[in-house]
């Protein structure tokens, strides 16, 4: 995937979603693409990319390849390849990646370390 203002990302592209009448408490661990619209409290673990859709809400550490958020999430993320946060993005935690994209109008509340994608 490339950067976030060329990414149409659509349901079809995503092999797993999580609906918005889903509320998930617990340990999420998946290698592809997953899609989260509902509640997430735990902690999410992943090869792939995550995208944190617009009312979606998670409470959880996250560590994934690529994650991209446009909710609202409160943990720590260690994105390995790259985290975006849009401009409807809320991040409430400390962050750990070799390539960050905040937008205008986005929240970040934490640290940052930038780190090379062979340390992570």
């Amino acid at each position: 995937m490339t950067d976030i203002h060329n990414d149409v990302l659509l349901e079809d592209d995503f092999d797993t979603v999580l609906s918005p009448d889903i509320d998930f408490s617990g340990v999420v661990s998946f290698e592809k693409s997953f899609l989260v619209r509902g509640k997430i409290s735990g902690e999410i673990s992943a090869q792939g990319v995550l995208l944190i859709d617009e009312d979606a809400i998670v409470e959880a550490n996250i560590s994934a390849a690529r994650v991209i958020i446009r909710g609202s999430v409160v943990g720590n993320v260690i994105a390995s390849v790259r985290l975006e946060i849009t401009p409807s993005g809320r991040l409430e935690g400390n962050v750990e990646t070799p390539e960050i994209n905040f937008e205008t109008g986005c929240i970040f509340n934490g640290k940052c370390e930038m780190k090379s994608k062979q340390s992570l």
